[in-house]
């Protein structure tokens, strides 16, 4: 059996790439592809516990400020599990798995907007995910000023629908989103090949039509069961 594909996907909070997951995977799995989905950090038990951990600004009120440093390595503990457990199994057995943030995105959030650098996290990257990188990274990326109105938007839309206090990232400053922006477009000019900037401020469905091209330019057909 050939190994499976694996697609990440990118952006700030706001730019619509989990809307863009979930459609490109339903297509996918319309043309008769097997596809697995997931988000990071999350996904497995452990990645549950490191999710809630990070994003719930109430846990530093008994576990105190998370350091920088603590926060990329806690990040790197749900990924080696998710790796471990869903998505080398999910390669192996010739599934197509989108990923709803990878390491791309430790090293915009901690690299650029904790300022810990790109090195640091491609270091932990070897350590922790033995180096496995993505097929395809899908990187959801308009201009910085409708992403960062995007991000406030969506910040205050989930505090008003949830009546809950904002996550630890969406109270950041936009100083702190501009250098996760910066980052990501270092990354895009780095590796051109793997990573695909998707710039269009169209519709939803313009987007995800564009997405599905660039996707079945690159995926192998489906193979069929007898």
């Amino acid at each position: 059996m050939s190994r499976g594909y694996f697609i990440t996907f990118e952006g700030l909070d706001g730019s619509g790439k989990t809307t863009q997951l979930r459609r490109l995977a339903a297509s996918l799995e319309a043309e008769g592809h097997k596809v697995v989905t997931l988000r990071q950090p999350g996904g497995t038990a452990l990645g549950d516990r490191i999710r809630s951990i990070l994003l719930d600004s109430k846990s530093e009120a008994t576990l105190g400020p998370i350091a920088p440093a603590a926060e990329m390595a806690l990040m790197f503990a749900d990924r080696a599990q998710s790796i471990a457990e869903i998505i080398l199994p999910a390669l192996e057995a010739g599934s197509i798995v989108l990923c709803d943030r990878y390491t791309d995105s430790s090293e915009a959030y901690q690299g650029g907007g904790r300022q810990l650098g790109s090195e640091r996290i491609l270091a932990m990257h070897r350590a922790a995910c033995d180096n496995l990188q993505p097929d395809l990274t899908l990187l959801l990326l308009p201009s910085l000023e409708a992403s960062l109105h995007r991000a406030r938007r969506r910040n205050q839309r989930h505090i008003h629908q949830k009546g809950a206090d904002e996550n630890r990232f969406e109270r950041e400053s936009d100083d702190f989103y501009r250098r996760i922006y910066e980052k990501y477009e270092e990354i895009a000019a780095r590796e051109p090949h793997r990573v695909i900037p998707i710039r269009d401020e169209a519709s939803i469905d313009e987007i995800q039509a564009r997405i599905h091209e660039i996707a079945a330019a690159r995926i192998p057909a489906p193979v069929a069961t007898p």
